[in-house]
This record gives structure tokens, C-alpha cells and sequence, in this order.
């Protein structure tokens, strides 16, 4: 069994191969969704992946070319009447599912100070495999992307409901000039004007800046062990940015010229510590899951919407 490190080394290098690929980073969708596509959900739950699964789950879809949004265990499937494809000969061995990882809980009994038996839990990374319906023969065609037609209407919600869970959280945005940035000394987010950006690009720049705003201080701040390393937070802010407008139905930009002035630091800190894009992906959905909460109903908060 691999240990601890030995699984976050994999998974890192997993990443790192994709960002080296010349493809755009696995978080990053450049097209409208189908309703049958976008995040990466369980089929069973209905509840999307959170941590760094949604991007081992793009880099597969990137890698095989899958396009459904919905992904299940082998056991899953068939369960629901469905099996997977055998694995194609152009495909490795050991490559056709692909690894995820949740963090078990185990119970130990420790010595406190005081000398008393007491239990202590500690979270244990496991890995297991999951399909993807491109994958899978079975009673899904109402799941698989194309079946359900996106109008120009719906398209229109997706932006209203954008604008609707950027209203609700009160942030302080300011339109004008020719920059946009987060400025955590007056606590405003400075936006240029609507008109300014093409297509979705101003949904996309805005959930960054709001994604910035939400590590303010006086709302999440930053954890300690995160120091306030510069790239870390862009990259947080990135990540989180993208998974919002997924949440939403929209496209992210294809161009990164705002970004790749921080790939190589980001790629050198993989690199140098395999904990660190673990740390950035679960910082961005808990930013992600904190700006959606403003708009959320009690029922929406009480429904777990997450899975690891």
C-alpha cells in the first residue's frame, strides 16, 4: 500500500504533467456547459467532488477526451445497471479508472499528558477509482451531454444567477478605470466597467477578485501555515474563480496571460512540496463554498453539496 506522501507525490506529478502539456490548467473550462457537463460530480450522490479530485477528474477527461460530467465507482455502475467498457489497447494498464482520494477517519487510543487513555482521530488519505459515463454502456442517454439542449434563455438565468450571487455578498465594487484588483486596505474590489470585457471574460476576472475579497481578514483570512505568499493566493483566487463560474454553467477564458506570470513559481512549489496544490485546491473550494453561501437558502445549506 503507498504511503501518505507517496500518494500526494503521485497525484502532484499528475498535475504538473498536465500544466507542463501546453493545455490549459485542469480547472480551467473555456466552453458554456452542457447540463450534463461541467464540475465533476457522482452519479450516485448527485454531489460534486471537492478537494483536488475535480482536477485529477479534468486531467482524465482532458487525457481520454471525456466529456460527461458524471463519474461512479465500478460497483456504482453496476448497481444502476450499467458496466464499463473494457480499457482500449491504445490505453495502459492500470490507467482506464482513474485515482481519487478521500480522507478516512481513523480512531487510535494515545496516552494524554496527564497519563490517561484517551481516543484521538486523524484523518488517513485513501485512493480509489472511478469511470466516467463516457465509459460505461447502460440505460444513460438522458445523461450524456448533447441530450439536453441549452437555450439562449437558460443561458441568460446562468448570468442573472451570476449576478445574483455576486450582489449577495455585499462586497464593495467600485467600476471605472482600466485595472481590475482586489485592495484589502480599503476592502473594495475595483472592477473595470462591463462593456470593457468580451463574452464571459467578466464573470470569470470578477469571481477572482471576489475570491480575493473573501480572504479578507474579517471574513475567512488566511490560514496560518499559509503564510501570505503572493502566488499562493493568486493561485487560490484562480482556482477559486474557475470552480464558481463551473458552479454557474459558464466558460472560463482560454488566454492566461494574467496567470502565467505565476506557473512557474506555482510548478516550482509542486515540485518542492507535494502538499502545496492539496492546500491550494481545498483553500479554493472552501473559498468557493464560503461566496456561495451568501446566496444559498437554509435548505441549500443543510443538503451536504460536497463530496470528497
Amino acid at each position: 500500500m503507498p504511503s501518505q506522501n507517496q500518494i500526494r507525490e503521485s497525484i502532484t506529478s499528475t498535475i504538473i504533467e498536465a500544466l507542463k502539456s501546453g493545455n490549459l490548467p485542469p480547472w480551467r473550462q473555456p466552453w458554456t456547459n452542457d447540463p450534463n457537463c461541467g464540475a465533476p460530480c457522482n452519479i450516485v450522490s448527485r454531489r460534486r467532488y471537492r478537494g483536488i479530485n475535480p482536477l485529477l477528474l479534468r486531467v482524465a477527461c482532458t487525457r481520454h477526451q471525456f466529456q460527461s460530467k458524471w463519474w461512479a465507482t465500478y460497483q456504482q455502475w453496476k448497481e444502476m445497471g450499467g458496466f464499463v467498457k473494457r480499457r482500449p489497447e491504445n490505453v495502459p494498464q492500470g490507467t482506464w479508472g482513474t485515482t481519487i482520494i478521500f480522507f478516512a477517519p481513523i480512531t487510535k487510543t494515545v496516552i494524554d499528558r496527564h497519563g490517561n487513555e484517551v481516543e484521538e482521530t486523524f484523518p488517513i488519505l485513501r485512493t480509489y477509482h472511478v469511470f466516467n459515463l463516457d465509459q460505461v454502456e447502460g440505460p444513460f442517454d438522458h445523461l450524456r451531454p448533447g441530450n439536453a439542449v441549452l437555450s439562449s434563455g437558460e443561458l441568460e438565468q446562468r448570468c442573472e444567477h451570476a449576478d445574483q450571487v455576486i450582489a449577495a455578498t455585499e462586497a464593495d465594487v467600485r467600476y471605472g478605470g482600466n485595472q481590475p484588483y482586489y485592495d484589502p486596505r480599503g476592502d473594495y474590489i475595483q472592477m473595470p466597467f462591463r462593456h470593457q470585457f468580451s463574452g464571459f471574460d467578466f464573470y470569470e476576472t470578477m469571481f477572482h477578485e471576489v475570491s480575493h475579497w473573501a480572504e479578507h481578514p474579517s471574513r475567512l483570512g488566511r490560514d496560518a501555515n499559509e503564510g501570505d505568499k503572493y502566488a499562493f493566493g493568486e493561485l487560490v483566487a484562480e482556482i477559486s474563480g474557475c470552480y464558481l463560474t463551473s458552479e454557474m454553467g459558464l466558460p472560463a477564458s482560454e488566454t492566461l496571460d494574467n496567470h502565467l506570470a505565476y506557473l512557474d513559481n506555482w510548478l516550482k512549489a509542486m515540485e518542492n512540496d507535494p502538499k502545496f496544490i492539496f492546500s491550494a485546491a481545498s483553500r479554493a473550494n472552501r473559498v468557493a463554498d464560503f461566496i456561495l453561501s451568501f446566496s444559498q437558502t437554509e435548505a441549500e445549506e443543510s443538503e451536504p453539496a460536497i463530496v470528497e
